[in-house]
């Protein structure tokens, strides 16, 4: 496996990688952060414990897949850790003794302020390097708990103070998406003593109905409920969050966790040129264990190789420049799509897609089998080329709607 130095500060802690496990299954005790660890990780974000122990249900995941096992979103029922605090304050304590160059961040999880000071000053004890609070879970029977609380800024205030008060830990106030505006409460969250941001957790759904029982899945004797869904389907929500914190003004220099959907080394690499300069990993992980850690290294490895890139942190924030208000896009611009007869195949998926969702810009002879454009009717929208099966619809021909010529960045 390639690799360059992919070492980076965060919130002040030296991560050997970027590379962190999330809060979850998949680090829910001591053997399963350590193999973990060993396999590569820079660090894990220990399951969220509490005083509150929950009895999860069974079953309690579902998915939706785009081939027999791989999944598009993934839905859990999951709550915080089931196992007594003292057994995850001695997990905490062993992987801090046994791998101390890895961090280990305390996630955790209290119902009122006195819970939330006292986790924080027994997790310190416990030899944590961070502290996660996690205001996110959308799948809590406490409404005390979880993402009820994220999305009260008041609340996230409040209890970052008490964290706060109960230790002198970086903390990372843990948001939920499950909002319309995420940077008030992760304001709220900076005022209350947070040293950054971690988002974001799943989103509320309903994957999907069973016809026969008329149920919501997964089917828990006889019913079900609403509940978090990950995966690579909500990461394109995930890195617009990160986006409008990483330009809002109170928020454009607060050290980012991203979280959600992150598979491969492209999609961390999506994450990082957005703005977050550690991420989490919890859904692909369920998938195909914990080995896909060394992809993810060698592939960003490779990346930076061919870039001349050095320092990972260089990349950090690069592309939120480019990303403007929807009223600051130049709307003169138009680039005609251009067919490769070379590759067409003459399906006519092009003509469909652009008569029945378009702008019906596209003729097609039955009989030849040819596709044929009319730019007078064509706005350049490009749904041909995303519809193509071959690929054979290219960018063509440029022009400015106000005739005027302008630099053109492809």
């Amino acid at each position: 496996m390639f690799k360059k130095d992919l070492s980076i500060e965060f919130c002040g802690v030296k991560c050997e990688n970027p590379f962190f496990l999330s809060s979850s299954p998949v680090d829910n005790c001591y053997e399963m952060c350590a193999k973990a660890l060993e396999t590569g990780w820079g660090g894990v974000v220990f399951k969220t414990l509490g005083f509150f122990i929950p009895t999860d249900c069974s079953p309690r995941f579902d998915a939706l897949r785009k081939e027999s096992t791989e999944f598009v979103g993934f839905k859990n029922m999951e709550q915080i850790s089931e196992h007594p605090l003292e057994e995850s304050l001695e997990a905490l304590k062993m992987l801090k003794t046994n791998y101390p160059t890895k961090v280990i961040v305390a996630s955790i999880m209290g119902q009122d302020e006195k819970e939330w000071e006292e986790l924080a000053r027994l997790v310190t004890e416990a030899g944590a390097d961070m502290i996660e609070c996690n205001f996110s879970c959308p799948q809590m029977t406490s409404h005390a708990m979880g993402s009820d609380v994220g999305q009260n800024p008041e609340l996230v205030k409040t209890y970052c103070e008490a964290v706060a008060r109960g230790s002198k830990l970086p903390i990372l106030a843990k948001m939920t998406p499950n909002i319309g505006d995420m940077n008030i409460p992760a304001i709220a969250s900076m005022e209350g003593g947070a040293a950054g941001i971690s988002t974001i957790n799943t989103i509320k759904s309903i994957t999907g109905i069973d016809f026969d029982k008329m149920i919501g899945l997964p089917v828990v004797n006889g019913k079900s409920s609403i509940s978090g869904y990950s995966g690579k389907a909500v990461k394109p929500i995930a890195l617009r969050f990160i986006q409008q914190m990483r330009t809002d003004d109170k928020l454009k220099n607060v050290p980012i966790s991203g979280i959600g959907g992150i598979e491969t080394w492209q999609d961390a690499l999506e994450f990082i040129l957005l703005g977050a300069s550690n991420l989490q990993v919890t859904t692909a992980v369920m998938q195909y264990g914990y080995r896909i850690v060394e992809d993810m290294i060698s592939g960003l490895s490779y990346f930076m190789e061919e870039k001349g890139i050095d320092k990972l942190q260089d990349l950090v924030g690069v592309a939120n420049c480019n990303i403007i208000p929807a009223e600051d896009i130049d709307r003169t611009f138009v680039i005609y799509p251009e067919i490769n007869k070379d590759k067409c195949i003459g399906c006519g998926r092009c003509y469909v897609s652009c008569f029945d969702g378009g702008h019906q810009a596209y003729t097609y002879n039955e009989e030849t089998r040819e596709i044929t454009l009319n730019k007078d009717k064509c706005v350049g929208c490009h749904l041909c080329s995303l519809v193509c099966p071959v690929g054979a619809i290219d960018k063509g021909e440029i022009m400015f709607r106000d005739g005027k010529e302008k630099e053109i960045v492809m």
